[in-house]
């Protein structure tokens, strides 16, 4: 082993050891009443690998004092889902939350899908089902007209599939503020929350205050952008962590590819200081700088006239 591989080695180690030793970080998600760790492991990316590294993941993560995981019928076709069922096998499921996530906004095919991912799951409920990333505002008034997907939380909630119901999404605040001021219902709402997002249809200026108000549980999640603002050198993933990590969230969705990611990520959320009101404006002040928008946060809407739109995995 050459020094740098050796020096590198042992640094890997003891921040893995530090990530063991110092407690997880717990809050309350809103309404649900869920005491769910801070950091939530991202489905998404721990599948990206293959189900070997992801099975990894999670018992590491498991170790390390993560309760709460992450995943979504789109993730990997379904695999991530079915991911969990093997890997939570032998009463571990018992210790931990899950929570997956339905794209089909019809009252019918949400519930098929419902039953599809519990038997991938291999559980007879889950934590909290959120329909997923509602991009539209037309796709926001399907889900909560007539025969919408709602229809469908609800009354999986009421028969004890679902404990909690909420939503997702990352294109555009006034699709979530529909969305939430369209039922009383919801009990979370996950969105980006990252150190550009307030220079661009910001949902921590235009959303964060008012899921609060409404006194739901705030699941943060696109700290990097989609690994966005890492690649563009806009900040370092620590720094990333530690902004979103300071808003008013209950948790963060993050994705790790590899447990030496998950292990950093969580070194960093349990050791962390919160940013002072001052460390939070010098640290915007410095990227409203650098590219923002659409250019790095390309899940959100352009402006008109931009192009088209793409969408991305939540995480």
């Amino acid at each position: 082993m050459k020094r740098r591989e050796f020096i590198q080695a042992g640094a890997a180690a003891t921040a893995s050891l530090a990530s063991a030793a110092a407690p997880m970080p717990v809050a309350t998600l809103g309404r649900s009443g869920l005491r769910v760790s801070r950091f939530v492991v991202g489905g998404y990316h721990m599948a990206v690998k293959g189900e070997e590294t992801a099975t990894s993941i999670i018992h590491r993560a498991i170790d390390l004092g993560v309760n709460f995981f992450d995943s979504a019928n789109l993730y990997h076709k379904g695999l991530s889902d079915e991911i969990y069922g093997r890997a939570l096998a032998g009463g571990k499921r018992q210790k931990v939350m899950l929570m997956t996530k339905c794209e089909d906004y019809s009252r019918d095919g949400s519930m098929k899908m419902l039953e599809t991912q519990l038997r991938r799951m291999k559980t007879d409920y889950i934590d909290l089902w959120q329909v997923h990333q509602v991009s539209e505002l037309s796709d926001a008034e399907q889900v909560l007209g007539p025969n919408g997907s709602l229809e469908t939380f609800v009354k999986a909630k009421k028969e004890g599939k679902v404990r909690h119901i909420g939503f997702t999404g990352h294109r555009d605040p006034q699709v979530h503020l529909k969305l939430l001021n369209g039922s009383s219902e919801w009990e979370t709402i996950q969105m980006p929350i990252n150190l550009i997002d307030p220079h661009y249809l910001s949902f921590i200026v235009n959303v964060l205050p008012a899921a609060r108000k409404k006194g739901l549980g705030v699941l943060a999640m696109k700290s990097n952008a989609m690994g966005a603002i890492g690649r563009n050198n806009v900040a370092r993933i620590e720094d990333c962590l530690k902004f979103t990590l300071s808003q008013d969230i209950d948790a963060l969705v993050s994705g790790a590819e590899t447990v030496e990611q998950l292990e950093a990520n969580i070194l960093t959320t349990k050791t962390m200081t919160k940013l002072t009101r001052t460390e939070i404006d010098q640290m915007l002040a410095t990227t409203k700088k650098g590219r923002t928008g659409a250019q790095i946060e390309n899940y959100k809407r352009p402006p008109a006239g931009a192009g088209g739109f793409r969408l991305h995995n939540d995480g």
